[in-house]
């Protein structure tokens, strides 16, 4: 009995009882097999210590429990930790990824808009062009374009307290014929260029 509890350490004494017994009676068959006696059974009772190494082991097991409490307590702040850092770097990654598919959104809608906007212009210029190839289409430019020279000499003098005017402010009817004459000379530029600028 004495050679197996050597073979363990105090802590283990408690804790493998049966294996003990087992060892115990294994050991008496072999030394009684020669005088024909065989052990079937062995069992240790109860095991008394001394006080102190009763305390100590005690001791020994609290500090155990405190050492493992404070590993699970570690190993749980630890994992949650992680999860924070995980949840953080989720959501930062989802924010750039809306952040990417707006802008994305945004240019897409404004290309869309720019080529519309290109669309149309050529469009009027189209428009335009054959409105100037028809009969009378240079007479209704004109008067378009006195039009916009009118009003844009109102707005000006809306806007702004200084005027700069023609010196022949009297003559509107020759403003009109001399910014009629430079638009022709334009537009007959551009029907014969037929260079459009956008």
């Amino acid at each position: 009995m004495r050679s197996e509890l050597g073979k363990l350490t105090l802590d283990k004494v408690f804790m493998e009882r049966e294996s003990l017994n087992a060892n115990i009676v294994d050991a008496l068959n072999q030394a009684s097999s020669e005088w024909g006696i065989r052990c079937l059974r062995y069992e240790i009772k109860d095991i008394h210590v001394p006080p102190k190494v009763k305390e100590s082991m005690q001791m020994q097991v609290e500090a155990e429990r405190r050492k493992r409490a404070t590993v699970l307590d570690s190993e749980g702040t630890r994992q949650a930790a992680i999860n924070v850092a995980e949840g953080s770097k989720q959501a930062q990654i989802l924010a750039s990824e809306g952040q990417k598919e707006e802008q994305i959104n945004k240019a897409a809608g404004e290309a869309k808009a720019v080529l519309a906007k290109a669309e149309a212009q050529a469009k009027a210029i189209e428009i335009l062009s054959d409105a100037l190839t028809n009969q009378n289409g240079n007479a209704a430019a004109s008067l378009s374009i006195a039009e916009q020279y009118v009003k844009a000499f109102s707005n000006l003098a809306k806007q702004s307290n200084t005027i700069l005017l023609p010196t022949n402010t009297g003559d509107i009817s020759g403003m009109v014929i001399q910014v009629l004459n430079m638009q022709t000379i334009k537009i007959d530029n551009i029907l014969s260029t037929q260079t459009i600028y956008i």
